[in-house]
């Protein structure tokens, strides 16, 4: 059983839609409805998608389609984006999207925005095309989406329809103490990526609690972490179905990106003392074991940190053992 501290906050699922060795994406998107089915029953708070593009194991690019996929196969989990990259769409567009979603799946949508373009700077050239080279504001481009999603907005010249007058949760995405400090600053709800990038995460959490602003959409600050999640009966066996996601981060590290493998019983034989410290840096804030060896550890963090939510992303191959880890992790905040 959990202790206090877990027992008081939510959970929640970040799927990158990640494609496996052997399979296609087609196949993706039928597991990551099976375990967002899963999640709902066992009482996971929100299952997002992430926006990237030009990455053959990722297949969450169209995110919107994919949230819309996920909500109309679920009946009450919340289902959003972890981000939608905001520099990559006019506001107006991603208003008319997600008050779509919001209209077909009332109370349920989620939107959480990056400043990012979630690629390289040759495929975001192609997403933009003649919008490239041209300024780019994600505060100004904020303030379009909230203005768009105001009942007030219904004199405007342009308007989104649907979507304005709708309860469309806005969340502030990052990896850097510069979204913290606008998260603070628009009194929104903060989601940070330590999932991958956690050199920043302590500074940043800091940042926006000292100086967050009340806002019509909140009053205090709201913190969620994403965390890697790899859950199993044994420590044993959480650690070899680790090597997945282990030799997916060395592909990022490498450059020689592929799709997910299989777990493997000796994981040093793909990586070299230099490489496998890298790893270990980016997944620093990974929970890998047990039921017990992980609520322990996580207990630790959420006493640290203070953060409102918990947000796991679980890179395991086999499907079952996903199922199942995702099971054994929400059976800690019961």
């Amino acid at each position: 059983m959990a202790d206090y501290l877990l027992k008081n906050i939510r959970y929640s699922v970040l799927d990158l839609a990640t494609v496996l060795d052997g399979f296609t994406a087609a196949d993706t998107f039928k597991t990551s409805l099976d375990l967002a089915k899963q999640s709902e029953t066992l009482g996971y708070t929100r299952y997002w998608f992430a926006e990237h593009h030009n990455m053959a194991g990722v297949a969450s690019s169209a995110t919107a389609v994919l949230i819309g996929y996920i909500a109309g196969g679920t009946d009450s989990i919340r289902v959003g984006s972890g981000g939608i990259m905001l520099p990559n769409y006019a506001p107006l567009i991603v208003a008319e999207q997600f008050g779509t979603l919001a209209s077909l799946y009332p109370n349920r949508i989620d939107l959480g925005l990056g400043r990012a373009p979630g690629t390289d700077q040759v495929t975001a050239m192609a997403i933009r095309g003649e919008n490239f080279s041209a300024v780019h504001s994600f505060p100004r481009d904020i303030e379009k989406l909230q203005q768009f999603f105001s009942a007030n907005n219904n004199r405007a010249s342009v308007r989104a329809i649907p979507g304005e007058g709708l309860d469309i949760p806005i969340w502030i995405l990052g990896s850097s103490t510069d979204s913290a400090r606008l998260a603070a600053e628009k009194g929104l709800p903060y989601a940070f990526a330590s999932h991958f990038a956690p050199a920043y995460f302590e500074q940043a959490i800091a940042i926006y609690r000292n100086n967050f602003k009340p806002s019509p959409f909140l009053q205090e600050p709201y913190i969620m972490a994403c965390v890697n999640v790899v859950a199993a009966d044994t420590d044993a066996e959480a650690e070899r179905l680790s090597s997945s996601v282990k030799r997916m981060f060395l592909g990022v590290i490498t450059g020689k990106r592929e799709l997910l493998k299989p777990a493997v019983d000796d994981i040093n034989q793909y990586w070299d003392q230099l490489e496998k410290e890298a790893v270990e840096q980016m997944l620093y804030y990974s929970f890998i074991g047990s039921a017990e060896t992980i609520s322990g550890n996580l207990e630790a963090f959420v006493a640290k940190y203070g953060v409102n939510e918990i947000m796991s992303t679980s890179h395991i191959y086999d499907h079952q053992a996903k199922l199942h880890s995702n099971r054994i992790f929400a059976g800690l905040f019961e």
